[in-house]
């Protein structure tokens, strides 16, 4: 069953974050995601939610969005984003 990955980055670095959001493509596509939206303008309209900077990934299953974020070849790209932004990731 597809499954979605909603991602809410409130990026402090970003000269630091642009090698993660270079890179990150590439791991995406090797666990079978796929970006659905990627940044952009929102509107929240309803509740107290106040994302920064919103992603949403779509994968074949939630298997394979722990098996993105556990990819031991991931894992300084995980690093960096911890060091650049505070994340929120929901499947």
């Amino acid at each position: 069953m597809v499954a979605y990955a909603i991602i809410d980055l409130d990026v402090h670095d970003k000269s630091g974050f642009e090698e993660y959001q270079k890179s990150v493509p590439t791991f995406i596509a090797k666990h079978g995601g796929q970006y659905v939206v990627r940044g952009g303008e929102f509107e929240v309209l309803e509740g107290n939610w106040k994302p920064h900077r919103l992603v949403l990934l779509r994968f074949p299953d939630r298997a394979s969005i722990r098996s993105f974020l556990a990819d031991p070849e991931f894992e300084a790209l995980t690093k960096l984003r911890r060091k650049t932004t505070n994340s929120t990731i929901v499947a």
